[in-house]
């Protein structure tokens, strides 16, 4: 092992300044674009990060960029083409049908794994209402955002594809795996449970990959793709029987693609509102309620100047409110 003075050595020739070097750990610092995940940093030291640039146009020059949008296209494809199969295998008579627990476990599961093999190249978004949940949490930029919505959208439909192309006859047979409301149910109960369902996650996607909450609970060894896999799970549980659980455009957009048939657009639009606002809830209630950000700097919308309010605050109102908005 090298001396301290022989360290100090190494570390002049690498031009690290203010930084120190434990020989028996390393900790790794920075944040990948798209997901807010921080480590190695202390609760007691830490600082919030900026939000990021809402139009980052020099992305569109950087191989990470795109390199990113082919790792959610490729995990896409594969989280579609593992659910819609599995929720294929349930429509089938016993004992192939997987029943409402496989269909669940086997989208929660995937979710878990390939959330973890893409976090550190995209965050692993694999869902165009997470991505446009980040979004509104200034956690990537709006043009990262599209490409990533783009890729989602195709790789849904390639892996709709794919279950098509290995189950011609099932897939026709059973509709796709399309969502569709419950005949018992009504439209706006399905709404619901879209906005409700993609509320959760959304919800658990932002305090997983929270830095501040990682660096304080940072003796806890908890997996962020775990908690995210597991929120996957149960909202299935709970949705199957209302919409077969939608929770993400791309998912729901590939089968009714591929299966051709004019009932699948029906009851499309669910699919795609009730996951944006509930996504767009579940980040609102994060910075401003649970993480107390100031508002106009950590959320996607604009804000109003109090020079425009059409009456006269006390002298006093704009700092109480500036301090209850910065925490």
């Amino acid at each position: 092992m090298a001396s301290m003075q022989e360290q100090g050595v190494i570390v002049a020739a690498l031009g690290i300044k203010g930084q120190e070097i434990s020989p028996a750990a390393s900790s790794y610092h920075g944040r990948i674009d798209g997901s807010a995940a921080q480590t190695g940093e202390k609760a007691q030291e830490y600082v919030e990060p900026a939000p990021h640039p809402t139009w980052a146009v020099e992305e569109f020059y950087k191989w990470s960029l795109y390199r990113a949008a082919i790792a959610e296209f490729v995990a896409t494809l594969l989280f579609v083409y593992i659910g819609v199969s599995a929720a294929i295998g349930n429509a089938r008579d016993s004992p192939d049908g997987v029943g409402a627990l496989g269909v669940a476990w086997a989208f929660g599961a995937t979710i878990f794994v390939l959330v973890y093999c893409t976090a550190g190249v995209s965050g692993g978004h694999i869902n165009p209402a997470v991505t446009l949940g980040l979004l509104l949490g200034r956690r990537l930029s709006i043009p990262r955002a599209l490409l990533y919505m783009v890729a989602q959208v195709l790789g849904g439909i390639c892996g709709a594809g794919l279950v098509k192309a290995l189950q011609k006859r099932p897939f026709q047979r059973y509709n796709g795996g399309t969502n569709f409301v419950a005949q018992d149910l009504s439209t706006s109960t399905g709404l619901a449970a879209e906005i409700i369902g993609t509320f959760v996650l959304v919800y658990v996607v932002y305090s997983a990959t929270d830095g501040k909450r990682r660096a304080r609970d940072s003796h806890v060894p908890v997996l962020a793709p775990l908690p995210i896999g597991l929120a996957v799970f149960v909202v299935h549980l709970a949705t199957i029987p209302i919409t077969g659980t939608g929770i993400n455009p791309a998912r729901s957009f590939g089968p009714a693609v591929l299966w051709g048939n004019e009932l699948a657009w029906d009851d499309q639009w669910i699919f795609w509102v009730g996951p944006f606002i509930g996504a767009s809830l579940a980040a609102a209630y994060h910075q401003f309620v649970i993480r107390s950000l100031p508002l106009g700097s950590h959320f996607l919308l604009p804000t109003i100047p109090l020079t425009l309010v059409p009456f006269q605050l006390p002298h006093a109102a704009p700092k109480a409110i500036e301090h209850m908005t910065s925490g």
